[in-house]
């Protein structure tokens, strides 16, 4: 059973540390400044057993000028203790953690009333409602409440009950995931070295693996692994953990809270997020196109401006879409929580999530991709890759960077592009397409070789260069080659060489042409070596349109050989030549090209491209000024 993570939220000093000592026995402020001030201002870990389920603890700070530390400790909580003095009740912060809380998608939620000791039962009431207010209109209405004392031991053994009823309905994470761990904490331990902790929101790590820190890209090893405090070997999903890391670099910018550790090659930096967001009602704020923020993910804050794409502006309590240009590259996948924050005043104005990790720049948000979008942060496996295939089009989608941009784990990825594969959908190395866009790709592939037979009849085959041409020209290069395979295994096309046919395809002539063909033959049978170039031909021969396509149609019959571009000879002509060279001069060195006139009774001008020609086949040899014939050819 993997470790679920119990976040503590709450106003600051209403007893969230106090009541993280009493139930694990751990002091988890670990800050000289904490423990003169009375406050926690970082987080801080320890370990709460249940029976057989463990909890990892993160307390978070609870005063406004930490909301900071809170939101990185919020990040991957699977259920929350809201914490609230009964002497004090709600208050601010009480109020923007639980909307921090609500926007982050945490599961499930505790609520213990602390310092219950300096309460009467009828103030209990009070405060009990205003806690039912405030829950009301909240995905955790209704929440199990219990009231608490540090000092007296009220309540301590009902919450252990509820914390182990609540724990029973969340939802494990799945270890079969990409591993990523946002970093809370970065710290150096002489001897060690660099270590750095957070929680390993999904995947697993092993001891000695290679991994990456995002977004500056620096390259380390796995030295030591800890899950509170004690070694191991691996760590899976949703465990605390403290990783050391080999040969890591003291430089706190390059590995600090903020920076991700991943161990996956296909995970990127991003510097644009598009995203679904909500503001919070009663905040009286609006956001406009852009508009700078403090976007808060994972464990990183950076400044943003905000692209709207659906509406001219978003105000509180209503939803839109919007594009995030931000001034410092993140680590992001589809399907996770954002919080933002406004620039000035620094509080929490909404959230939402991510459903584009690496998008192209928009301007708008037509209702198509709008639509698809949607699918992708709602929809399961196919839907949601199948939504992706349509936004990508011809370009199609990168099956390695799957689980990133559908936010699924691989083995729920691989699963979907199989279906989408036994659908019609092709699939090159590393990009799949739609089945609409295979179909359309086979029409138009199949449309120019039918084209290309009936304009050029003589060709034997369509070069693939003009296949690829037929599709549109922001279709991904792959594409095309993936269908011609797939219509060639299908028997609808077959290869010949470079180029593609109709499966049986023959060229054929003209009266016409049959006519300017015998002419050709009588004239290169008649001039032997001494062809003219195609230039040089008849008028009525070398101005004819397809010219071209008639001396193809005779070097495929394998009539005629080509020496040099616009020079044709008869093939049988050309192989008694290179024989004659071969009797005559072989194994002789040196030789300039008069030595071949005897065998080869040509023009200068047509001389040097027939050698130039037995040099590319290796019947001749040119070194040190001149050529050679060895003795191997005759």
């Amino acid at each position: 059973m993997n470790q679920l993570i119990l976040g503590t939220a709450g106003h600051i000093d209403h007893g969230k540390t106090a009541l993280v000592h009493a139930l694990t026995g751990t002091d988890t402020d670990r800050l000289k400044e904490e423990k003169s001030r009375g406050i926690t201002i970082e987080l801080g870990f320890a370990e709460l057993s249940l029976g057989t389920q463990h909890l990892g603890v993160v307390d978070v700070p609870g005063h406004e000028a930490f909301i900071r530390s809170m939101v990185a400790g919020a990040t991957g909580m699977d259920l929350v203790l809201l914490i609230i003095a009964a002497d004090e009740g709600v208050m601010p912060q009480t109020r923007e953690h639980l909307n921090i809380l609500e926007l982050l998608g945490v599961q499930e939620l505790v609520v213990t009333l602390t310092k219950s000791d300096l309460v009467d039962e009828e103030w209990r009431e009070l405060v009990r409602s205003d806690v039912d207010e405030l829950l009301a209109d909240t995905p955790y209405a209704g929440a199990p409440m219990v009231f608490t004392s540090t000092i007296n031991g009220e309540g301590l053994g009902a919450l252990m009950e509820k914390l182990a009823e609540t724990v029973q309905r969340i939802e494990q994470r799945d270890n079969d995931d990409l591993a990523r761990l946002p970093l809370d904490r970065v710290f150096t331990i002489q001897g060690t070295g660099t270590v750095v902790t957070g929680t390993l929101w999904t995947g697993t790590l092993k001891k000695g693996a290679h991994v990456r820190i995002l977004p500056n890209e620096f390259e380390s090893r796995i030295r030591k692994l800890q899950v509170h405090g004690s070694d191991v070997e691996t760590a899976n999903a949703g465990n605390r953990i403290a990783v050391a890391l080999s040969g890591a670099s003291s430089d706190r910018q390059t590995v600090a809270r903020g920076t991700t550790l991943v161990s996956d090659a296909n995970w990127k930096s991003s510097w644009m997020l598009t995203a679904h967001v909500q503001l919070i009602p009663g905040t009286k704020w609006t956001l406009k196109h852009n508009q700078r923020v403090r976007v808060h993910i994972g464990t990183s804050e950076v400044m943003a401006r905000c692209s709207l794409l659906t509406k001219q502006e978003i105000s509180s309590g209503t939803q839109g879409w919007i594009q995030l240009r931000l001034e410092e590259p993140v680590v992001a996948r589809a399907r996770d929580r954002i919080i933002l924050r406004a620039y000035s005043p620094m509080i929490t104005i909404g959230g939402g999530v991510v459903a584009e990790p690496r998008p192209v720049k928009r301007k708008i948000l037509d209702k198509s991709v709008q639509a698809a979008l949607e699918k992708v942060l709602e929809g399961e496996s196919i839907v949601a890759v199948e939504a992706l295939l349509s936004i990508a089009s011809w370009y199609g989608i990168d099956t390695n960077a799957l689980p990133i941009t559908s936010g699924l784990p691989p083995g729920v990825t691989r699963d979907a592009v199989t279906q989408v594969r036994a659908g019609g959908g092709l699939q090159t190395s590393d990009r799949l397409f739609s089945r609409e866009i295979a179909l359309e790709a086979e029409e138009l592939i199949l449309r120019a070789v039918h084209d290309g037979h009936i304009e050029k009849p003589l060709r034997s085959t369509i070069p693939l260069p003009v296949l690829r041409s037929s599709l549109p020209t922001w279709a991904a290069p792959e594409i095309a080659d993936a269908v011609i395979d797939k219509l060639t295994k299908a028997g609808k096309l077959e290869r010949q060489g470079s180029g593609v046919r109709n499966q049986g395809y023959q060229p054929h002539l003209s009266p016409r042409q049959e006519q300017l063909i015998t002419e050709l033959r009588d004239i290169y049978t008649t001039m032997g070596l001494a062809a003219p170039l195609v230039g040089d031909l008849p008028p009525h021969l070398a101005d004819y349109p397809d010219i071209w396509g008639l001396l193809k149609f005779l070097e495929e019959k394998e009539e005629l050989v080509v020496i040099a571009d616009g020079y044709y000879v008869l093939k049988n002509e050309f192989e008694a030549a290179v024989q004659r060279v071969c009797n005559l001069l072989g194994g002789q060195a040196k030789l300039g090209p008069s030595a071949f006139r005897e065998a080869l009774p040509l023009s200068r001008k047509q001389l040097i491209p027939m050698l130039n020609c037995l040099d590319g086949l290796g019947v001749t040899i040119r070194r040190d000024g001149g050529r050679e014939v060895p003795l191997t050819q005759t």
